[in-house]
């Protein structure tokens, strides 16, 4: 399909203005001014909506929501949001865009890069084409907003960095889970001295992803092919990267165990296929907080575990003074205070419900989707000509400790992670 673009709805204004019989020229330029800063638009790129984080957290609770709102900048101002839908399979991106009453749609990833009419791209494609379609898209000058891993390499993730860095565009990564309400009560209570001085994090994340042969798996293909840019390291190594510095601080070291539990999966078209990444990572680090207290973390990452917790992920973190658990919603915590003392006898059974020791956290605010939040923050951002907090360094250092995660496995031993530097 080729592209059209869309009018310029404020010099239209100004244009109608200043054209009516008998119109006062001072009051025409005042009227378009006006009609300018009513009808500004952000017109956004979005490759990728045909995937399963592309279209249900971007596109469906993200910008088709902010399209119908508007985004409301810090002085009380609105900017529209107009999507453009991409992708390589055109039916599909077609039917998206009826469905949604989408305008615009085009499977010409590169002309639209090349569109001086679009503001923003945003990639949610697989991890092997994203660094290509991200330095196509800063050498255009546009604003990039990007899924992570940013690119398959530190080299490359890095020269990305220096792109956007010498390109003088905003770019931001999603670090959506900092986002999410659960997360987010976490970090208040380490804000607000909670837990005294902190020792340790423990996670937990995953669930069981169906082999594909007599049920669907919820995952695709690609993600468990090594050569497509699969794998659980590289996938979620990057997101415990920003979470570990989000909630605690900067990470040293990383001991990595990765496996691949199932070794044959089947794809999209029923076919049987040999699983070439790895399913599984079990990673223990080593952590400072900005006050220098040395902290140890240790996550589990799994497609081929089967919950018993009270969401898909849990990060548990314990101090002097508290502990707390937080899940994607939920927080409860518990003091020292109220702390209880048990006896371990293992002769008799155990009578307290230790689940019930422990208080949940209010989140005192109203917490919406953790990917439209980090959306409005990143397009406020892009407005005001100003740096996204999370931009393609702190991406850099995900692929750095996915890398190195994968390192460790294979020479079996702990490694330090070096900073970055551009």
């Amino acid at each position: 399909m080729t592209l059209t673009a869309s009018t310029d709805q404020a010099t239209t204004a100004a244009e109608a203005t200043a054209g009516a019989a008998g119109a006062d020229a001072a009051a025409a330029a005042d009227a378009a001014a006006a009609a300018g800063a009513k009808k500004k638009v952000i017109r956004i790129a979005m490759n990728g909506i045909t995937g399963r984080m592309g279209y249900r957290q971007h596109l469906l609770r993200s910008i088709l929501p902010l399209r119908e709102s508007g985004l409301t900048l810090e002085d009380g101002t609105k900017v529209a949001i107009e999507p453009i839908l991409v992708g390589r399979n055109a039916e599909k991106v077609r039917e998206l865009a009826e469905l949604h009453n989408v305008e615009h749609w085009t499977t010409d990833l590169d002309a639209i890069i090349a569109d001086p009419t679009v503001d923003v791209v945003f990639d949610a494609s697989m991890t092997s084409l994203r660094a290509a379609t991200l330095k196509k898209a800063m050498a255009n000058g546009k604003h990039i907003f990007t899924e992570k891993p940013t690119a398959e390499t530190l080299e490359e993730a890095i020269e990305l960095a220096r792109i956007g860095q010498e390109a003088g565009i905003t770019a931001g990564v999603v670090h959506d889970k900092l986002y999410l309400p659960g997360l987010v009560k976490l970090r208040r209570l380490v804000d607000e001295g909670f837990f005294g001085r902190i020792l340790s994090i423990r996670g937990e994340f995953g669930y069981w992803v169906f082999e594909g042969d007599h049920q669907a798996a919820q995952r695709p293909s690609w993600n468990y092919r090594k050569e497509d840019g699969g794998g659980m390291t590289t996938d979620m190594f990057c997101h415990w990267n920003y979470v570990l510095e989000g909630i605690i601080g900067r990470v040293l070291t990383v001991n990595a165990k990765t496996a691949t539990h199932i070794p044959a999966r089947w794809d999209e078209a029923g076919n049987e296929y040999k699983a070439t990444a790895d399913d599984a990572a079990y990673g223990i680090f080593e952590l400072e907080t900005p006050q220098g207290d040395a902290v140890i973390g240790q996550i589990n990452s799994s497609w081929a575990v089967r919950v018993y917790r009270d969401e898909l992920v849990e990060f548990q973190i314990d101090g002097t003074h508290g502990s707390a658990v937080a899940g994607l919603n939920k927080c409860v915590a518990q003091q020292r205070a109220h702390t209880p003392k048990p006896v371990w006898n293992p002769d008799l059974p155990v009578t307290e419900s230790f689940r019930s020791q422990w208080q949940e956290v209010p989140a005192n605010a109203e917490l919406d989707n953790g990917f439209k939040l980090q959306w409005e923050e990143f397009l406020r951002d892009v407005v005001a000509g100003r740096e996204h907090r999370f931009g393609l360094l702190s991406a850099a250092r995900g692929v750095q400790l996915a890398e190195l995660g994968l390192q460790s496995s294979d020479e079996r031993r702990t490694l330090d992670i070096p900073e970055i530097e551009l």
